[in-house]
């Protein structure tokens, strides 16, 4: 019977900076501590994460790759494009809440790479503003959206939906019911995909 590939040295680092991160939060996770865990010098993790920053970057990138995954799924799909735009914005709002609610260190790292402007964050608001802009982009060529401007249709999109596709904003808002934050959601993505089926 094969057996199962060692698991690769980078990825044994991340698994226990993301545990360390968790546990003490980014600030009081230490390169020294991660690898004192793993089992090997400090500048052996260098060789890997040539910062802590670049540690905690690829966290971060780590477990958006899976969403920005799904989302270029979604529009890729051959469904309409209202479907679509709102399926994306769902996706989005509850995979940030559900990190928020379940792992909110990580999610902390997240939300200041947003904030501080570092390259996960940018990385990630680029990807998200092009699947959301092929969508629209899409539904206008199509006569779904009858908005004149795909840029403005565009920041419709991430003004009205900003409280809960901007981590920063859902990191203030943890503290609101999910019921309640759920439904605020779904009443202002409906107003969104109204306006957007409206020209101007």
């Amino acid at each position: 019977m094969a057996r199962a590939p060692a698991e690769s040295s980078d990825a044994r680092i991340l698994q226990i900076a993301a545990e360390h991160v968790r546990k003490f939060g980014a600030a009081r996770t230490t390169v020294v501590a991660v690898a004192a865990e793993a089992g090997m010098s400090h500048a052996n993790v260098y060789r890997y994460f040539p910062s802590k920053m670049s540690l905690i970057e690829a966290l971060t990138e780590q477990w958006l790759r899976p969403l920005e995954a799904g989302l270029h799924e979604i529009a890729d799909a051959p469904d309409p494009a209202d479907d679509k735009l709102e399926r994306i914005a769902s996706a989005i709002y509850r995979a940030y809440r559900n990190k928020v609610e379940t792992d909110p260190n990580l999610f902390a790292v997240f939300a200041d790479a947003v904030e501080h402007g570092r390259a996960a964050g940018r990385r990630h608001r680029g990807k998200l503003q092009n699947e959301i802009s092929r969508v629209v982009e899409e539904g206008m060529a199509s006569g779904v959206f009858r908005q004149a401007d795909q840029r403005r249709a565009v920041a419709l999109v991430f003004d009205g939906l900003h409280r809960f596709l901007n981590p920063i904003a859902v990191r203030l808002d943890r503290d609101i019911p999910r019921e309640q934050a759920d439904v605020r959601f779904e009443r202002l993505t409906a107003v969104i995909l109204r306006a957007l089926g409206t020209r101007s």
